[in-house]
């Protein structure tokens, strides 16, 4: 722990911070080198090869919603120790959060809009705003709300599913039936093998920057709310979870190193065999389109969550017994600078995929595109501490920070 002015900072708790931004990469590099179809399905353009359907299982077990789960159950606690800085710093805690939360969703619908459709900051900022009313509840308290709101999320997608399931057994009213023939084709699409929109989506990534941007700021414009409808309930529940594992002072680093082997072994084991199976389910089921629905975005949820808790324990676990300090200082460097680094990476791999930049979109296969990640990575952690060796804040943390309070922050030390 590190104590500032009025801050305080847990090196332990921005070096997850930097592990979870670099897996939110290695989780999105799909969606940023081919058509969403095959984010969800790597059957969307034809029959996988061998490398890149043993890369998509390993990602569906182990990264894909748990890497976002666990940039989601840090931002809760990151939450917490703002508001416990704002508070000790003599500032109103309401009225900072709220600041951080509408420069927040500003900067995420400018991302969405000019440059990538996968942002998910919007998403936080709204769920940011909801997020200060459980400030103080207790940890027993916040598990049983995120317990909620994840049944929400669960009921939700899953009375999708069972309607989608209802028309495949013909047991639909006509009228109804109909509507959802139009629904399922769309799913198809979207989720399904052989996605019939696959090369369309390709040639319109390898277009120009006014016809990619000019879609999302036409047609898919609506995106970010139906994101926030959709997804903000599982999104809330991570985010509760995280307060209460900060409060627990799992994120802190303050437990011993044989509890969170405890917690890492008994998540992972409960965890990975259900979504081994999940995967194997989808891989004898030719990848159909209600399989791949119902184990990306329904069943696989709790033990998504659970993997997610479990990633968790097991880099602090790593973090305290493995990391050198050098490591763990640039690991703390990459999560300090956590904002600027997924933005960068946007701008980044947008144009090296992009028609507007290198145009590799469509033509890398699923396994090469962790050599992508791998280069990314290596630029965070190289270039995260000699830049927080000379400034104070990351260049994106310092311009939310200044907006956040209504003054220009000091940025070069001294």
């Amino acid at each position: 722990m590190t104590n500032g002015s009025a801050a305080t900072r847990y090196e332990s708790l921005d070096a997850i911070r930097g592990v979870a931004v670099m897996g939110i990469l290695a989780m999105n590099i799909v969606a940023f080198a081919l058509p969403m179809s095959a984010y969800f399905n790597p059957a969307a353009g034809g029959p996988p090869s061998g490398s890149d359907l043993a890369t998509w299982a390993f990602n569906f077990v182990f990264v894909d919603s748990k890497m976002r789960g666990l940039f989601s159950i840090l931002f809760g606690a990151s939450t917490l120790l703002v508001i416990e800085n704002a508070t000790a710093g003599g500032r109103s805690a309401a009225g900072s959060h709220y600041m951080r939360m509408l420069w927040l969703l500003l900067f995420g619908l400018a991302h969405y809009y000019f440059i990538w459709f996968g942002d998910i900051l919007s998403l936080y900022a709204v769920c940011g705003l909801l997020l200060f009313l459980f400030r103080n509840l207790s940890i027993r308290a916040l598990l049983i709300w995120a317990g909620v709101f994840l049944l929400v999320s669960l009921a939700l997608l899953g009375s999708t599913w069972i309607s989608f399931a209802a028309l495949e057994a013909g047991h639909l009213p006509a009228a109804d039936a109909a509507a959802m023939h139009e629904q399922m084709d769309q799913f198809n699409a979207m989720m399904g093998p052989n996605s019939p929109t696959y090369a369309q989506d390709v040639a319109h990534f390898l277009g120009s920057y006014a016809q990619i941007a000019g879609m999302r700021l036409g047609e898919a414009a609506i995106e970010p709310l139906i994101q926030v409808m959709l997804f903000s309930w599982e999104t809330m529940a991570l985010m509760l979870i995280g307060m209460a594992l900060y409060k627990s002072r799992m994120l802190t680093g303050e437990w011993s190193a044989a509890r969170y082997a405890k917690w890492a072994g008994i998540c992972f084991a409960i965890a990975a065999p259900v979504l081994a199976w999940m995967a194997w389910h989808s891989i004898e089921t030719g990848f159909a389109t209600m399989t791949v629905f119902s184990t990306s975005l329904v069943f696989s949820l709790p033990f998504d969550i659970l993997m997610a808790v479990g990633w968790a324990a097991l880099i602090m676990l790593l973090i305290q017994t493995r990391a050198s300090p050098s490591v763990r200082a640039r690991l703390a460097a990459t999560g300090r600078m956590a904002f600027t680094n997924y933005l960068i990476t946007s701008i980044v791999m947008t144009t090296i995929f992009y028609g507007y930049g290198l145009g590799l979109f469509g033509s890398v296969g699923r396994a090469p595109l962790y050599l992508f990640c791998f280069g990314m990575w290596a630029a965070m952690l190289l270039w995260s501490k000699p830049w927080l060796a000379r400034f104070h804040y990351g260049p994106l943390e310092w311009l939310w920070r200044s907006l956040s309070r209504l003054s220009l922050q000091p940025m070069r030390k001294s």
